[in-house]
């Protein structure tokens, strides 16, 4: 009767961490470059052979490698990525790779983030516009020119955000080691006046918040199941 009750319960911690992640999902289902998060739950086994009993972990968080949609804005300052890579950003956290390409100019030419963080090139350097020549061209891989000329780069990077991993922000994530610049790869590139959408599919979300609601009541209902059983072996073996 005790490991059916530990069971439940550690079905219901793993649910609760779904629970956590769709919410997540769902609030950022509008946020731009967002990218949605999943869990992968395990058995933990205690015991060996006929005694063997198993339990759900509490799961293991992993990034949705799915694109989201691109929608022109018309914006010279925004820019999208087409393939696999990630914009980097400088943060008061250390370098932070992102998908949102919502990018500006502020008044010393520097091209920032929407939350004013510097937006870096493929050596990790900030980038450097002249203010005075308005917004820039942006090539396929990323070369900004103004006035014709060539005066930075968008750097793209790849990086693997492994299990676990840190947010920043709404849609920025923090690297466990350094990222890589993608060099001479004709699969990744920029598109200039277009954002990504978040890649969150809300009525996906929507049925499997459904689906570990029903979960969470099964096993809500385990529970009472088992305290009850309890509650009468101590009854019978109390009264001999």
């Amino acid at each position: 009767m005790r490991d059916s009750l530990y069971v439940a319960l550690s079905a219901q911690i793993a649910l609760e961490r779904r629970l956590d992640t769709i919410a997540d999902n769902v609030a950022n289902a509008s946020t731009i470059g967002f990218r949605s998060t999943g869990v992968k739950f395990e058995d933990v086994v205690s015991g060996t052979g006929p005694r063997a009993v198993s339990f759900a972990s509490s799961g293991k968080t992993y990034l949705s490698s799915a694109h989201g949609s691109l929608t022109e804005t018309g914006n010279p300052f925004d820019f999208a990525i087409q393939g696999d890579a990630w914009f980097a950003i400088e943060t008061p956290v250390g370098t932070v790779m992102t998908r949102d390409g919502r990018f500006s100019m502020n008044e010393n030419g520097e091209l920032t983030s929407i939350e004013g963080h510097p937006v870096l090139d493929a050596g990790g350097a900030p980038i450097q516009l002249d203010p005075r020549n308005g917004p820039p061209k942006a090539g396929a891989d990323g070369g900004l020119r103004q006035n014709d000329q060539l005066v930075g780069t968008i750097g793209l990077y790849t990086f693997d955000p492994g299990e676990n991993f840190v947010r920043y922000g709404n849609s920025g994530i923090v690297p466990d080691r350094a990222p890589e610049a993608v060099v001479d790869r004709t699969d990744v590139g920029i598109a200039q006046g277009f954002v990504e959408e978040s890649n969150v599919n809300p009525m996906l979300e929507m049925t499997r918040l459904i689906t570990v609601q029903r979960a969470f009541e099964d096993t809500a209902a385990l529970l009472r199941q088992t305290d009850s059983s309890t509650d009468e072996a101590i009854k019978t073996l109390g009264s001999k």
